[in-house]
């Protein structure tokens, strides 16, 4: 499965982060924490520098907590300001407003600046990382939109909200081309690639020979089947036929089979799983 995407507005996306750079005190750097590796965007580094930036790994409810432990410990091994947060979580996101003050107040210089209570904050992450999501808790309101497809947010955009941060929104950005499949795949399993590029059935096929390898545990138990001695195609059809997604002649359909599991695997249904662990 060869991905190659990078449409026009992540180009202008990258060249506007760099523009507006210099208008923020920090950057928050979302990331998913199911796969904190593949969400990484590798360029970003390149783009932010040295400016001050806390790397947020969302989505920690869908993550495993064995998972999460890990990677809060790789971070912290590493110096880099972290925190694991379900963007939905109030209690959440009053930790980060906390800590991103907290830092920003340290860099200040001048006494006008450590005197003010609000820290100008730039939110970047690849696609359908969440950035919507933790702009409404934060705002207190509904007026960003969110969703399960990338490409939701198209433009630059500054939020007051109702904490101590103002914020600079950008679309989600991905890179020219994912050299490691694996990562590709990650990024498809999580809906970061826009679904209607990919083939679906093959995509469940490769979730399955995933989770087969690290929750076979979850994907019997969610399923009521027994993984043992059966194919992955052998899975994906006994997991149709216990859903009734049967077309004529009692055949198995594929494509409702394949939209049932990755989206309970996108919403947790499936459980908490956390796909890939430091290297």
């Amino acid at each position: 499965m060869n991905i190659n995407w990078y449409p026009g507005h992540m180009k202008k996306t990258k060249e506007s982060i760099q523009n507006n750079l210099s208008l923020v005190d920090i950057v928050f750097e979302m990331i998913d924490a199911r796969i904190p590796y593949s969400s990484r965007n590798p360029i970003i580094d390149s783009i932010i520098k040295d400016k001050s930036r806390i790397i947020i790994l969302n989505k920690r409810d869908l993550a495993s907590d064995r998972g999460n432990k890990i990677w809060d410990e790789y971070f912290n091994e590493q110096n880099i300001p972290s925190l694991l947060i379900n963007s939905s979580d109030r209690k959440d996101i009053n930790k980060l407003s906390k800590e991103a003050l907290d830092i920003v107040t340290r860099k200040r210089r001048s006494p006008r600046e450590i005197i003010s209570n609000t820290a100008r904050v730039m939110i970047i992450g690849i696609p359908n990382v969440g950035k919507s999501t933790l702009i409404n808790t934060l705002s207190g309101r509904k007026g960003t939109k969110t969703g399960n497809k990338p490409g939701i947010t198209k433009s630059n955009q500054w939020i007051k909200t109702r904490s101590s941060l103002d914020l600079l929104d950008t679309p989600g950005i991905l890179w020219p081309k994912f050299e490691d499949k694996e990562v590709g795949l990650n990024l498809a399993f999580i809906g970061s690639v826009k679904d209607e590029i990919l083939d679906r059935e093959t995509l469940a096929l490769r979730l399955i020979e995933r989770l087969m390898e690290r929750e076979p545990e979850k994907l019997e138990k969610r399923y009521n089947i027994n993984i043992d001695n059966n194919t992955p195609l052998e899975i994906m059809e006994n997991i149709g036929g216990k859903r009734g997604c049967i077309i004529g002649g009692g055949e198995i359909d594929f494509h409702k089979t394949s939209n049932i599991i990755l989206d309970e695997f996108r919403k947790g249904i499936i459980g908490k799983i956390t796909l890939e662990l430091p290297k």
